[in-house]
C-alpha cells in the first residue's frame, strides 16, 4: 500500500464523515449546511495542496535517485521559494557537483596513468583477480616479443626464457634476469588489493643497453690504462733488448743466454699484440651502412673457413634462399662479425664437425649452427659478458667483438645450446 493511497483513505474518510455529520447537524438548516459542506470542498482542496507540498520533496528525491543512478551528475534543480525544499534542493546540488567533479578527476587521473603505462620504456603487466593478464604496455609486448593481443590469457601460456623467469619470481621479490649473457632485466613481481581482491602485476626494465654502455665505459677506460703503460714500457724493454742482443754477447758461449733474451722479446710482442687484441674494441669505426645482401655476404665470408674446416674434418655447408634478402648494414664490420662467429664454431669442434650457415628472409636473420660442445647453463650466463672466454688461452675479445658490431646495427642476437638436437647456434635477426 503506497503512501499517496493511505493518504487519501485517511483524508476521503475524514472528510465523508465531517459530510455525515454536517447533514445531521444542519439538516433543519439550509444556510448552515450549505456553509458546512463549502467549508468541507475547502478543507478538501487544503489537503490536496497540503499533499503537493509534502510529496514534491519526495519526488524531487526520486529524481534525483534515479539520476544518480544513472550516473547523471548534470541534472540540477532551481529553487522552488520553500524554505525546506530549497535547503533539500541546495544539498542535492552541491552533492552532485562533488560527484560530477570526482568523476572528472578519476577520469582525467585513470587517463593520465593509462598513458604513463603506454608511454613508459618499463614493461608493466596487470593481472586480473584470476591471474589472466588484463593489460599490458608496448614496452611490455616489446621486451617479450609477444604477438597479436594476450589480453584475456595467462603469462604461463607463453614461454620464453625471460617469461620462464619471471613466472618463477615469488611476489614481492625482485630479480636481475640474464637471457644469454647479453640482454639483462630487472624484474619485480607485486601484489596489491582492487575492490577487495588481490591483482598481480609485473615491472619489466631492459637494463640491456645501460648496463653495456656503463660495462664499455669501465672496460674501456681500463684498457687505455693498460695498453698505455704495456706500449711504453714494451717499447723501451725491446729496445734494450735489441741493443744486448746485438752488442752484449760477443762470445760464443752466452748463446744460451743471447736466445733467451730473444724469447723474452718475443713475449713482449706477444704481450704487445694481446693488448691490441684489446684496443681493437675501442677502435671500431662507426658503421657506413648501405643496402647489403645478407645470402651473398654469409657465401663470401663462409667460403673463406672451407680449407680449414676441410683440414680439421668439418663439414661446412649453407643454407641459403635463392632471393635477395636486403639489409642495411656496414659489410665489412658484418663480415667481421661472422667471421668470429665461425671461427669459433670451428674452435668448438674437436673433430667430423658440421657447420650450417642459413638465412631467413622475414624477418632478416642468420643463424649459424655447429655441433660443437656446446655451452653449459652456467657458462650461457655469462656470455658477451667483458673479457669472459670458455678458452683456455681466450681473451673473450671475440664475444665483445661481435656484440659491439651487432649494437651498431641493432640487432637482436642470442647464443645458446639446444638440449635435444645439442646444436649451439648463434642467431641475428636485423
Amino acid at each position: 500500500m503506497t503512501l499517496r493511497f493511505r493518504y487519501f483513505l485517511f483524508i476521503g474518510v475524514i472528510h465523508i464523515a465531517l459530510i455525515v455529520l454536517c447533514y445531521y447537524l444542519f439538516k433543519e438548516n439550509i444556510r448552515w449546511f450549505f456553509l458546512s459542506e463549502v467549508a468541507v470542498l475547502i478543507s478538501i482542496v487544503l489537503s490536496i495542496l497540503l499533499y503537493q507540498s509534502f510529496m514534491k520533496p519526495i519526488q524531487l528525491m526520486h529524481s534525483g535517485t534515479d539520476a544518480i543512478k544513472d550516473a547523471d551528475f548534470s541534472l540540477k534543480y532551481v529553487n522552488t521559494g520553500s524554505q525546506e525544499i530549497d535547503k533539500l534542493i541546495s544539498v542535492f546540488n552541491e552533492m552532485t557537483d562533488r560527484l560530477r567533479a570526482e568523476r572528472i578527476l578519476m577520469s582525467e587521473q585513470s587517463y593520465f596513468v593509462q598513458k604513463l603505462i603506454e608511454m613508459t620504456p618499463i614493461g608493466i603487466i596487470i593481472m586480473d583477480y584470476d591471474g589472466a593478464i588484463s593489460n599490458i604496455n608496448p614496452s611490455a609486448k616489446k621486451i617479450l616479443a609477444l604477438k597479436g593481443n594476450p589480453i584475456g590469457q595467462n603469462l604461463k601460456d607463453f614461454h620464453s626464457a625471460l617469461i620462464d623467469g619471471i613466472s618463477s619470481l615469488p611476489i614481492g621479490d625482485s630479480d636481475m634476469i640474464s637471457i644469454n649473457g647479453a640482454n639483462k632485466y630487472k624484474c619485480q613481481v607485486q601484489e596489491v588489493i582492487h575492490q577487495g581482491f588481490k591483482r598481480k602485476f609485473v615491472l619489466i626494465d631492459d637494463l640491456s643497453t645501460e648496463l653495456m654502455e656503463s660495462e664499455k665505459r669501465a672496460y674501456g677506460r681500463i684498457i687505455r690504462m693498460m695498453a698505455h703503460e704495456v706500449n711504453n714500457s714494451i717499447g723501451a724493454i725491446n729496445s734494450i733488448l735489441d741493443s744486448v742482443i746485438e752488442f752484449g754477447f760477443p762470445d760464443e758461449k752466452d748463446a744460451d743466454l743471447k736466445s733467451s733474451l730473444a724469447l723474452a722479446k718475443k713475449r713482449n710482442i706477444s704481450l704487445n699484440k694481446f693488448m691490441a687484441n684489446y684496443a681493437s674494441i675501442l677502435r671500431l669505426p662507426a658503421p657506413v651502412k648501405q643496402k647489403v645482401n645478407l645470402c651473398e655476404l654469409l657465401k663470401k665470408t663462409g667460403q673463406l673457413y672451407i680449407p680449414l674446416t676441410k683440414e680439421k674434418g668439418i663439414r661446412l655447408y649453407f643454407d641459403l634462399p635463392d632471393v635477395f634478402v636486403k639489409i642495411d648494414a656496414d659489410p665489412i664490420l658484418l663480415e667481421q662479425a661472422i667471421s668470429n662467429i665461425i671461427k669459433n664454431a670451428i674452435e668448438a669442434i674437436t673433430d667430423n664437425g658440421i657447420i650450417k650457415i642459413s638465412c631467413k628472409q622475414n624477418p632478416p636473420s642468420i643463424l649459424i649452427s655447429d655441433n660443437g660442445s656446446g655451452i653449459t647453463p652456467s657458462n650461457a650466463k655469462k656470455l658477451f659478458t667483458p673479457f669472459f672466454s670458455t678458452k683456455p688461452q681466450g681473451q673473450g675479445v671475440g664475444l665483445m667483438l661481435i656484440r659491439e658490431i651487432l649494437q651498431y646495427h641493432d640487432a637482436k642476437f642470442s647464443l645458446s645450446t639446444d638440449s635435444d638436437t645439442s646444436l649451439t647456434t648463434f642467431e641475428i635477426v636485423f
